[in-house]
């Protein structure tokens, strides 16, 4: 609904309004995506009724998003991590503001010990100290422990201790509130020019969906975590909602400005700066843009001091620059393996793996297995149309976790057709040695060539007559 009613206000409005649907190009035939509702029933409708009016039309759309919201709140831990999107590491994100004429601080990011001492002379040769920063994607750096014992992802130091501290951060693991337990690999560690900073400020663009658009988040303490300070001073974050169409205004970054409250800084320059983010957040296809902190340096300038910046998956085949700029080495390897095979994928902390097609289904599933007592390892969507080649990739994915102690197959045939499944499911267990139990549920198109598959096969499979008993099937043989 969203995309084809942008694309109606585009063509009504012209696509000089916003930079990003300027841009705008058909989407690769190759490029897996949900289709969006089609726009033009409802303008058809209306035009037949009169009656259904525009606010009725919203009033249903309100509903619906209620509906939604209040589905994703019940599903529990995986609904956090199922939104798509590129995070790329802190020296990438200064590098793109750089381009866009952002105040950031002279850096450069190594990965390797040799590369140090000769990274030092040229680029700081003057410096007496020098930020150590440990490149992962998480948050909490800071306050992080690495395995080996040694504290803290970010240090201060001096130029000739960078070489000591930087070695015992590469290629070691990080652990912060962040990551988990298991922690996230060092592989680069970035070395920035220390700033003396008067001030220290917060600075986000996001979207937002009460207004349908980006909104830009202010406040004038920064450099610690903007939850604490949301809940103890609520008044001092302001947020500046912008107009899409018009795009950021000299008044709206005015507003933001105040919001931070510089003390030093040349106002009319910091509201330059607040554009060129915006104008960053816009071209890039942003999700996210947070600098924490934007800071103040004692020669009066608004620098960013820090760089998170997320993009929107949609747009890899118009952001190939940026795409590239994926570290997969920081990403589950079993979401990056299932990407590979066009799978739609979440890995989760339970004991039960499940392969479903039709993300309501999957939905379904997991919280079917909940109700039994038993916790989902993944979310796995194979779609309408997935091969046998496809198939067998899932069951790789399913049993490379070690905490898996049961597969649940649930397929409810439309487009995707039962035999092709369980065509799948035989070719797996010739590939891979399944050491756990897998219970099989199918209905739908070609299910008697399914499950005759399934038997002639010779595999030691527990059937299911309907999803309740194939849950109920599936947390027993995991327990057992």
């Amino acid at each position: 609904w969203a995309r084809s009613n942008w694309t109606e206000l585009r063509d009504k409005n012209g696509p000089d309004l916003h930079p990003s649907l300027a841009q705008s190009k058909p989407r690769p035939s190759n490029s897996r995506r949900l289709p969006p509702p089609r726009p033009v029933t409802l303008r058809k409708k209306r035009a037949e009724n009169p009656s259904l009016s525009e606010g009725s039309s919203k009033m249903v759309r309100g509903l619906l998003g209620k509906v939604v919201a209040r589905s994703l709140s019940a599903a529990g831990k995986w609904q956090q991590q199922q939104i798509r999107r590129l995070n790329i590491h802190e020296y990438q994100g200064a590098e793109l503001m750089g381009k866009y004429g952002i105040n950031v601080p002279k850096g450069v990011a190594v990965s390797s010990a040799e590369e140090i001492k000769k990274t030092i002379q040229d680029v700081f040769p003057n410096e007496k100290e020098l930020v150590v920063k440990s490149q992962i994607l998480a948050g909490g750096r800071g306050l992080g422990t690495f395995k080996s014992g040694f504290k803290g992802g970010v240090h201060i130091v001096k130029t000739e201790e960078v070489e000591s501290i930087a070695g015992k951060m590469l290629g070691q693991i990080l652990v912060t509130k962040q990551t988990g337990p298991q922690g996230k690999v060092v592989s680069k560690v970035y070395f920035c020019e220390k700033l003396s900073l008067v001030n220290e400020m917060y600075f986000a663009i996001t979207l937002d969906r009460t207004t349908a658009g980006p909104i830009i988040i202010a406040c004038r303490k920064g450099g610690t975590s903007i939850e604490d300070l949301a809940e103890k001073f609520p008044d001092m974050i302001i947020k500046v909602p912008i107009d899409v169409f018009k795009g950021i205004t000299d008044e709206d970054a005015a507003k933001v400005v105040d919001g931070l409250a510089p003390k030093v800084a040349d106002r009319n320059e910091a509201i330059e700066q607040v554009k060129k983010l915006y104008k960053l957040f816009c071209e890039c296809d942003c999700t996210l843009l947070e600098i924490n902190p934007i800071a103040e340096t004692s020669d009066n300038q608004l620098v960013a001091a820090d760089a998170k910046l997320n993009f929107d998956d949609n747009a890899a085949f118009r952001q190939k620059e940026i795409f590239v700029l994926r570290d997969t080495s920081q990403e589950d390897p079993r979401e990056v393996a299932a990407a590979e095979a066009d799978l739609n994928y979440i890995g989760l902390d339970g004991e039960i793996g499940c392969m479903v097609n039709g993300a309501g289904l999957a939905m379904a599933t997991m919280d079917i297995i909940k109700l039994h007592g038993g916790t989902p390892a993944n979310f796995l969507d194979v779609g309408g149309n997935a091969s046998e080649g496809q198939v067998v990739e899932a069951f790789k994915i399913l049993t490379s976790d070690e905490k898996v102690k049961a597969i649940l197959v649930n397929i409810f045939g439309g487009i995707m057709k039962c035999d092709v499944i369980a065509s799948g499911i035989v070719n797996a267990a010739k590939q891979v040695q399944l050491k756990v139990p897998v219970v099989v549920r199918l209905e739908g198109t070609n299910v008697d060539q399914g499950k005759r598959i399934l038997k002639e096969s010779g595999l030691t499979l527990i059937t299911a007559e309907d999803l309740d008993d194939a849950a109920e099937k599936a947390v027993k043989a995991a327990t057992n």
